[in-house]
């Protein structure tokens, strides 16, 4: 099995509404995005996946959240947009724009330097 991995970000904002805490107010964040993409074989060029159209189809998901309040969006407006549900939006969104063969095994999304989320099935 071969392992590839593309990263993005987005910039967005969002409050964890019943939170409690300073997260229930309105905030923002600079949220990077690592995703594991596998298969089993190589195509005729050598290449498990293409970064390039990974990449593409990665930025096409989170071109959704860039600049929003998340808080807004449909996937969002009756649970809050936590980093972990993001994390699995992204995974299930991205699932279904790829090619045969290639298969998506986890998504993290960092909220900040050093806090992530990660979901995988």
């Amino acid at each position: 099995m071969y392992e590839v991995r593309v990263e993005s970000h987005f910039s967005a904002a969002h409050a964890l509404r019943g939170y409690g805490g300073n997260c229930e107010r309105l905030h923002g964040h600079n949220w990077n995005v690592e995703v594991r993409l596998a298969t089993d074989g190589l195509d005729e060029h050598g290449l498990a996946v293409d970064f390039r159209q990974a990449k593409a189809l990665l930025e096409e998901v989170l071109g959704g959240f860039d600049h929003r309040l998340l808080n807004d969006l449909e996937p969002f407006r009756d649970e809050n947009p936590s980093t972990e549900r993001l994390a699995r939006y992204i995974f299930e969104a991205l699932s279904a724009r790829l090619p045969g063969g290639v298969r998506l095994t986890e998504v993290t999304a960092w909220e900040t330097a050093g806090c992530a989320a990660t979901y995988r099935p």
